[in-house]
């Protein structure tokens, strides 16, 4: 989403004292998204633009000590709020020893509420998560769900996306995590590879459906400027993507495939076995309230959206000037009313036409009458029970659509 640089935003955000009334989602009865980024890795994978830099003990101990201290200040800040989920992004979470995740996961319960039970991930690679005592380890911790980077199936693929695991290893921790006892395991994937077929992307389908995991994410593979990817697929470079026609029957078809064998299509890019969709991605969607702590993490709180400095010495500014960012956007109405269309067309809910017109006090069919007309001509969206839905040939466009819908005139 994009931010405003804009000389009258403050520099000092408005957020609450300690003592006074909390902001929205704090006493939210959903309680608030908490989301942890940890910017390491071993390596930058070939088609990564998040903030990540290289793992070493004497930069982790900076960070870790100024996360503890970020945590404690915003507990204190929002007056100890309750939390809906907890979530470790990267970056890679699995890299942090069990110890130091201990350390963090009893800053966040003296600071928060933590209600039992609920929903708390962590990402990790196979390369650096595939022994069963690490997984056990994780689950007495409290992390009850694991998002594992699979990415691929096929170690060609993995070279080429510069993954630091091979396809047995993905396998391996992928078994060990069972054994240790998690109940919910998410599979990334990503699909639209340099050479890859059909069929291939099908057959790795299969095999990933066949293992059971409880939620599954295939993701597109995106081009980001500046990576070792965009480099290599740009013009005089030594691979080829698939042809537009190619991937949108990945999409399609593999989305159709999961769906037969029990995976509800809850997300653009998301499938889930009844009962498993992320309760933490689903409040992003949702425009539920969410903290981000570490560096280059993104917080919306009420109407102000705000992302922490990337860099270590500027988090380190941050923390001890007690906040002080540098990057802050106040979110107007129109800004929530088009994030409201984007975030819920990606979703199989689709966009409440109610809320709409709640919201603005106009139609949006009518608002849009040739647009939807077009739209629903060609099979891209359809009306249902009050909601606007894309179908899965517009989730295949739906950057257009959103665009258009959001945006347009």
């Amino acid at each position: 989403m994009g931010r405003i640089h804009d000389e009258n935003v403050p520099t000092r955000p408005a957020f609450p004292a300690a003592g006074s009334k909390p902001v929205r989602g704090a006493d939210d009865d959903k309680g608030l998204l908490l989301y942890v980024h940890v910017p390491f890795c071993r390596s930058r994978c070939h088609y990564c633009s998040f903030h990540s830099q290289s793992f070493d003990q004497t930069t982790f101990a900076w960070y870790l000590s100024l996360l503890l201290k970020e945590i404690e200040l915003w507990g204190r800040r929002l007056q100890r709020p309750r939390l809906r989920t907890v979530y470790f992004g990267g970056g890679t979470p699995s890299l942090i020893p069990l110890a130091q995740l201990d350390r963090i996961m009893a800053a966040l319960r003296k600071a928060f509420v933590l209600n039992p039970g609920l929903e708390t991930t962590i990402e990790a690679n196979p390369d650096s998560a595939h022994d069963v005592s690490y997984f056990r380890g994780l689950l007495s911790l409290g992390f009850n769900r694991l998002s594992l980077g699979m990415q691929s199936l096929k170690d060609a693929d993995l070279q080429t996306l510069g993954r630091p695991h091979s396809a047995g290893m993905a396998y391996q921790a992928f078994d060990q995590a069972r054994r240790a006892g998690f109940g919910n395991i998410g599979l990334d994937l990503i699909w639209g590879l340099p050479g890859q077929k059909l069929k291939v992307w099908l057959d790795q389908l299969r095999i990933v459906s066949e293992m059971r995991p409880e939620h599954i994410s295939a993701y597109n593979l995106t081009l980001e400027e500046g990576t070792v990817m965009a480099r290599r697929c740009g013009e005089g470079g030594d691979l080829t993507l698939p042809l537009d026609q190619e991937q949108g029957r990945m999409f399609v078809y593999g989305a159709e495939y999961l769906e037969s064998t029990g995976y509800l299509h809850y997300e653009v890019s998301n499938f889930a076995r009844m009962g498993f969709t992320s309760v933490h991605n689903s409040g992003y969607w949702d425009g539920s309230d969410y903290l981000g702590l570490g560096p280059s993490a993104v917080s919306t709180l009420g109407r102000r959206r705000f992302t922490v400095p990337r860099y270590m010495d500027e988090y380190d500014a941050y923390v001890r000037g007690e906040l002080v960012g540098n990057d802050y956007e106040d979110l107007t109405d129109d800004d929530l009313l088009k994030e409201l269309v984007m975030l819920s067309l990606r979703t199989a809910k689709g966009l409440d036409l109610k809320e709409y017109r709640r919201r603005t006090g106009m139609d949006l069919i009518k608002r849009r009458e040739r647009l939807v007309s077009a739209l629903h001509r060609e099979n891209l969206v359809r009306i249902s029970g009050g909601r606007l839905r894309l179908t899965k040939n517009g989730m295949l466009v739906s950057n257009v659509i959103i665009e258009r819908l959001a945006f347009g005139d």
